[in-house]
């Protein structure tokens, strides 16, 4: 029998390539937020509709899966109204994922992250958010295998799109400083061929390798490469400053894409990112330089293999949710099941005078004098040390009382607290909504995480050691 490879972030260009390809060799369950139709999918794959931000969700979208290939980066919008940083969120679909494989008993997982610079790691969001990612999948008993990789050339990919999309649309580009960055692209082909070889090769479990194209490149050199193959006469210049704000905005303006995909994009260029020799390339040796790729690429737009979407989109009941997933300071070290206690208490006691917090059996309702604004019912059989989860059930502030949930939970080992609301359906106006209940969340959220952060750290022996005022 074949095995079987659950592929989370299935609907990117990576997924869809190597389930194309790779059909004959493994069975596939693909996850998805989208409805897709079991008759128009290929018999080898079955699609199962999944919200990764559900730890039981997830659960159950993985069971079967021998393998797993990991593909998730959180930079669209998954709600109306999403507060919070892409890697926060990524952070938090991390803990879910390999939580859930955990449970299932999955043999492997192989994540296709980004290439780090060497040295100490710069103070970036993006590469930031890579390596915890990585720490978090390795968190627990699944062995990982991380995969760390440049601009990935091939047709339907973000970063070759925006080098492609550029070229079209600009005939004159003044190219700042970051573009003369020094990178290692890879293929779309090699990058296939490389997953296909670690994916349950014990080998390769609990490691991480950079994989790499042929030569080393510039971004400013593979825009006047990729001129050249599609016969563009451009005129590409390179300032000897960088521009990372304006950056930004001219690469989402011209390649069409939204300035939140870009950034994290943009962030990551200042620095070389080029691949260190490692067991992996010499034994499944790159077979392309850019050129060789870009060309590939070109010939093959129209190529990328469809999605079965179903012919009608579900849509949502309801159109007006929100997510909020905010990271808190734990410096204390202290358990969910600490935070999630004191949260309830804190809050009362921050806004005394004003709100109050009864418990009714697992409920906790918070109230302003006989006006109930939040029922919050905390679910045990779902809740452990490291995660504490609460429905959201009544409430004057709550429109729908079977839609969200609250989540406190312990990340990169117990340094941090996410606090997290998931689709969450106000009552107020939706725009009533934005400049009041919203923006009331997160400062009461920001001094949560101040009044985290004061806690004294604890000690085996029962006894709290005070932390200083700079901690």
């Amino acid at each position: 029998m074949k095995p079987t490879v659950a592929i989370a972030g299935a609907t990117g260009f990576i997924g869809r390539w190597f389930m194309d390809r790779y059909r004959h060799k493994y069975r596939f369950i693909a996850l998805s937020r989208k409805t897709m139709s079991p008759e128009k999918a290929d018999p080898n794959v079955e699609w199962r509709q999944v919200d990764l931000y559900s730890l039981s969700a997830s659960r159950e979208a993985l069971k079967g899966a021998n393998f797993a290939l990991y593909l998730v980066h959180s930079m669209r919008p998954s709600t109306r109204l999403n507060q919070g940083s892409f890697d926060n969120t990524d952070l938090l679909l991390a803990d879910n994922f390999v939580r859930a494989a955990e449970l299932n008993a999955v043999q492997q997982i192989v994540f296709l992250s980004g290439i780090l610079p060497e040295g100490e790691l710069p103070d970036a969001r993006p590469l930031r958010s890579r390596a915890e990612v990585e720490r978090t999948l390795e968190s627990t008993s699944v062995p990982l295998t991380t995969l760390r990789a440049g601009i990935i050339v091939g047709p339907g990919g973000t970063s070759f799109k925006i080098l492609d999309r550029l070229v079209d649309r600009l005939p004159l580009m003044l190219c700042p400083k970051w573009t003369c960055s020094q990178t290692q692209p890879i293929g779309l082909d090699d990058t296939l061929r490389v997953i296909d070889a670690v994916l349950g090769n014990s080998d390769y479990f609990n490691a991480e390798y950079d994989i790499v194209g042929k030569g080393v490149t510039t971004y400013y050199d593979m825009l006047k490469r990729l001129a050249k193959l599609k016969g563009r006469k451009r005129w590409i210049y390179a300032l000897p400053f960088n521009l990372p704000g304006l950056s930004r905005l001219w690469v989402a303006l011209f390649s069409g894409l939204s300035p939140t995909m870009v950034s994290p994009l943009i962030a990551t260029l200042r620095w070389d990112l080029k691949g260190k020799p490692n067991q992996l390339m010499e034994e499944v040796p790159p077979t392309q330089h850019f050129e060789e790729a870009a060309r590939q690429a070109l010939q093959q737009q129209k190529q990328v293999p469809a999605l079965p979407l179903a012919d009608e989109q579900q849509r949502r009941e309801e159109k007006n949710t929100v997510r909020s997933v905010q990271r808190l300071p734990n410096p204390g070290d202290h358990s969910a099941i600490w935070v999630a206690k004191r949260y309830q208490t804190w809050l009362p006691r921050h806004f005394r005078y004003l709100l109050k917090a009864d418990h009714r059996g697992q409920t906790t309702v918070f109230r302003i004098g006989g006006f109930e604004l939040l029922h919050l019912k905390f679910i045990p059989d779902r809740s452990d040390a490291n995660r504490q989860l609460f429905y959201i059930v009544g409430g004057q502030l709550v429109k729908r009382r079977d839609h969200g949930w609250l989540e406190f939970r312990s990340v990169l080992g117990g340094r941090y607290v996410i606090a997290a609301i998931h689709e969450f359906v106000p009552r107020l106006p939706w725009l009533v909504y934005n400049l009041t209940q919203a923006l009331a969340h997160l400062w009461v959220m920001y001094h949560f995480g101040r009044y985290l952060n004061s806690q004294p750290l604890e000690r085996p022996d029962g006894h709290n050691v005070p932390l200083s005022d700079g901690s």
